[in-house]
């Protein structure tokens, strides 16, 4: 597989996870563990029965303790983290803070074996983090409080723990993809327990929310995973860093359309920061190879 190969593959993960915010609004009121236990055991379900349409052995799950480790622990370290830091900080102040992985992922990256760092890059990722700012800022004033301290700390975990396993995947190039499968089951497991201890069970009342849930576990919890595997193992791991920050703007597009919010000045704002810093990011690309 080609770097560009990779690096398309990637953007679908953020193509997907651009429609999460719009799923999950349409999915009800249903717990957030549980539901990433249902989406994550669809999402595992589905690798799964691409294994066996393919015909590959169950041997591919058969991975050393690290690898699982770093797979279950990014897939239900992050999503954990994250949560805590929504019931511990206001929302926004806590997505602002954890949306620091794809400046993190552009920084960790020079720590690779073979890679380099342009400066254009940093400037990039930074471009597209102002744009997040602007983004979030739009919706409502950021209110940093220290009665929010342990929230922001989860927050912050949050983007050092995905950006580190998006890194690391890297280091561990020769595992398959397949393997997701298995970390989703484990994280659909994991958040099954913590729904049974932190969270009161609620299903949806109609049928669209079902659909929905289905949507969520097939794309942005489900073929998002596999698909940012691909992109962090063979892509422009610093491109993909960048581009991430074109998800929540793509959100908030998708959320325009679907009547589910209002387009603002803020969003253009933040559309042309993020596009300036993937541009600044694509140049710096094209200085590394030549």
């Amino acid at each position: 597989m080609t770097s560009r190969s990779a690096n398309t593959i990637g953007f679908t993960a953020i193509l997907l996870w651009s429609l999460l915010a719009l799923f999950t609004a349409a999915s009800g009121l249903m717990p957030p563990f549980q539901l990433a236990a249902i989406t994550f055991l669809i999402g595992g379900l589905c690798g799964t029965a691409v294994l066996l349409v393919r015909g590959t052995r169950a041997g591919v799950l058969s991975q050393p303790a690290v690898v699982w480790l770093l797979g279950v622990g990014g897939l239900f370290g992050y999503h954990a983290l994250y949560f805590a830091a929504l019931r511990m900080a206001p929302p926004a102040d806590a997505g602002l803070i954890c949306y620091l992985w794809p400046l993190l992922i552009v920084l960790f990256s020079s720590l690779l074996p073979g890679e380099r760092l342009h400066g254009l890059t940093v400037a990039g990722a930074i471009l597209g983090f102002l744009g997040v700012i602007v983004l979030v800022s739009g919706r409502g004033a950021i209110d940093i409080r220290a009665e929010y301290a342990f929230g922001y700390l989860c927050a912050g975990a949050a983007a050092f723990v995905w950006a580190g396993y998006s890194v690391l995947s890297r280091r561990f190039g020769q595992v398959p993809t397949d393997a997701v499968a298995g970390f989703c089951l484990a994280t659909s497991l994991l958040s099954f327990v913590c729904h049974l201890l932190f969270e009161t069970t609620l299903w949806p009342s109609r049928s669209t929310e079902w659909l929905a849930i289905l949507a969520l576990g097939i794309g942005p919890v489900g073929a998002a995973f596999y698909a940012w595997d691909i992109g962090m193992k063979r892509g422009d791991i610093r491109l993909l860093g960048v581009a991430s920050y074109a998800a929540p703007v793509l959100s908030t597009l998708v959320l325009v359309l679907a009547g589910y919010a209002e387009p603002t000045a803020s969003l253009a704002l933040a559309c042309t920061l993020i596009v300036s810093g993937a541009l600044l990011a694509t140049a710096a690309g094209r200085r590394v190879r030549a």
